[in-house]
């Protein structure tokens, strides 16, 4: 499980890589071709995976990013990533800066290995006494 988790955390930061490059080709090479982003705006909007390439180039820029918690989830040929990120997102004279989930659904095929299927982004909510109270819901601790 190990070897998997780090596989698909190298390929977001790949994906995330490729999106600050600008770079189309890697980011077509990374991602399945049924490949859906879903963005937390309001309402929520979708980009398959023309338009998604093709706003690379019409200005929807990703300038900056940092993972910070990661949590890779295995299960068969396909692989959960989610991460909170520190994102620097631009469309146009549009920015969005601050902390975001980012939730991709990877699948591994016979042919190309693994491919981004979904990527889901969405602002956090910086509210520190709702964190803490859900954290208290966890059994586990």
């Amino acid at each position: 499980m190990a070897d998997v988790s780090a596989q698909i955390e190298a390929l977001a930061l790949g994906t995330m890589r490729a999106w600050v490059a600008r770079d189309a080709k890697a980011m077509k090479k990374l991602t399945h071709r049924d490949f859906m982003m879903l963005i937390g705006s309001m309402p929520p909007q979708l980009l398959d995976r023309p338009s998604f390439l093709a706003a690379l180039e019409r200005g929807f820029a990703c300038t900056r990013f940092a993972f910070r918690e990661v949590i890779v989830r295995p299960y068969g040929k396909s692989a959960w990533f989610v991460a909170g990120a520190e994102l620097e997102l631009a469309l146009g004279p549009k920015v969005w800066t601050g902390s975001f989930l980012v939730t991709d659904l990877w699948r591994k095929g016979a042919i190309g290995g693994w491919k981004l299927n979904e990527r889901s982004l969405a602002r956090l909510d910086q509210d520190e006494g709702l964190a803490a109270s859900l954290s208290r819901l966890q059994l586990w601790k």
